[in-house]
């Protein structure tokens, strides 16, 4: 059951590599998701490396603004993904606390992000897509579970 589900992911992953030209920046698609959502209070989303520029590198927890409502991003590398856990949250310096997950990631030299990417291959079960406004270019996105709309958590 999941094993199929599993190796249809790894699949459409596989056939997506190399075509960089067409990749948008993961910036833009955090932003263009979170309006199509309708800035909810909280989303948390798995996007394939393949389909996406990684111009967010480096960044671990940060502020995100979107059309004025910040929003607070928990971001890490899980291969073959990136995990965005974005909750609507006033602005506060995360500096710290960014630097912090990144000491830790390297400590760790990226395993747990890599068993945590491995993990969602087999746990996904809901796809969505990010349509991109400029190209009309559909993002893949990956949850464990369907989000409910406008839920609190």
């Amino acid at each position: 059951m999941f094993w199929k589900r599993s190796f249809s992911i790894a699949k459409e992953l596989i056939a997506s590599v190399g075509q960089t030209s067409l990749r948008p920046k993961a910036s833009e698609v955090l932003s263009v998701y979170l309006r199509q959502r309708g800035l909810p209070p909280w989303t948390s989303y798995f996007v394939p490396y393949t389909f996406i520029n990684n111009d967010q590198f480096g960044l671990s927890h940060f502020n995100w603004n979107v059309d004025g409502v910040n929003y607070h991003i928990l971001r890490t590398g899980c291969f073959p993904f990136i995990k965005y856990h974005c909750s609507k949250r006033s602005w506060h310096d995360l500096t710290v606390e960014n630097r912090f997950y990144t000491i830790i990631k390297c400590i760790n030299v990226g395993f747990p992000c890599l068993m945590y990417g491995l993990s969602a291959l087999i746990f996904i079960t809901h796809k969505d897509y990010v349509v991109m406004n400029n190209t009309g270019l559909k993002i893949p996105l990956y949850f464990w579970y369907k989000e409910t709309k406008g839920a609190m958590y």
